[in-house]
């Protein structure tokens, strides 16, 4: 099986689903065939990325491997949630991102650091770490649609995109659904690290340990403030934002530092 006709394959789907998504917005009845090719897309990645680590006997950990297998999570965890909540149009700005990590994961191969090298606890946190990014991303982008209705909402001149997603109550009870079960994952990923990760707050984790902390902490105060004061709309959506920052900087910011900029691994 050749993998780069599988990556290409894989770029077209995502993209192609996008723009039938756009479609439908317009037509309206383009939904289950940009559904079916988001699944495709969503298969043929996965294929991909199975067919690379067994080429390469373990899973490649570099800065665009890392960043295909998250989209690949957020792109699957978004298909599933549209089963249940009309959630499916986030893709029209999620398919095209998880296209082009497929892309830079062609064009830009990194060294390997293999699964074998870590521990079955080290990768629990690895995996623990992905899906609570995964979900958060989705969360952020939700934040931001949400930002974009309440903005269209105030000046009375809501655009067709805007109207093809659900009420803003809707996209704000799944925007705290997302990010519960989140900061779940992230509460999994911080635990088996300080548990099973020698030294987390050594120079080189230091970083990644105290921004995801933070996260953390925004998250949960975001989550206990709902509970307690009611704090929602501009709140929620700045809280969910920060809350992404801190974390997009702890999980990427070093990797792109040393792998891109400095070509180190």
């Amino acid at each position: 099986m050749n993998l780069l006709l599988l990556e290409g394959l894989a770029f077209c789907l995502y993209f192609a689903s996008s723009i039938t998504l756009i479609k439908d917005i317009k037509e309206n009845h383009y939904k289950k065939l940009a559904l079916t090719l988001a699944w495709l897309a969503v298969i043929t990645h996965i294929l991909c990325l199975a067919l690379n680590t067994w080429q390469k006997q373990g899973f490649d950990f570099s800065f665009f491997h890392t960043a295909s297998l998250i989209s690949l999570i957020i792109a699957f965890l978004l298909l599933v949630a549209s089963f249940s909540k009309p959630v499916e149009k986030l893709g029209i700005a999620l398919f095209p991102i998880a296209a082009l990590m497929v892309l830079f994961d062609i064009l830009y191969p990194s060294p390997v650091k293999m699964t074998q090298d870590f521990s079955l606890a080290m990768n629990v946190h690895i995996l623990s770490s992905i899906i609570a990014f995964s979900l958060l991303t989705i969360a952020a982008f939700q934040a931001l649609i949400l930002a974009l209705q309440n903005s269209q909402l105030k000046s009375h001149n809501p655009g067709r995109l805007m109207l093809a997603f659900p009420p803003l109550q809707a996209m704000e009870s799944l925007l705290f659904q997302m990010i519960s079960t989140g900061l779940l994952f992230l509460s999994i990923s911080l635990l088996s690290g300080f548990i099973f990760i020698e030294n987390i707050f050594a120079q080189h984790l230091a970083h990644k340990t105290i921004l995801s902390i933070i996260a953390w902490i925004i998250f949960s105060s975001l989550l206990i403030g709902r509970e307690r004061y009611g704090w929602r709309g501009k709140t929620a959506i700045r809280m969910t934002l920060y809350g992404f920052l801190s974390l997009l900087l702890a999980y990427f910011g070093s990797k792109l530092v040393l792998e891109l900029i400095l070509n180190r691994v």
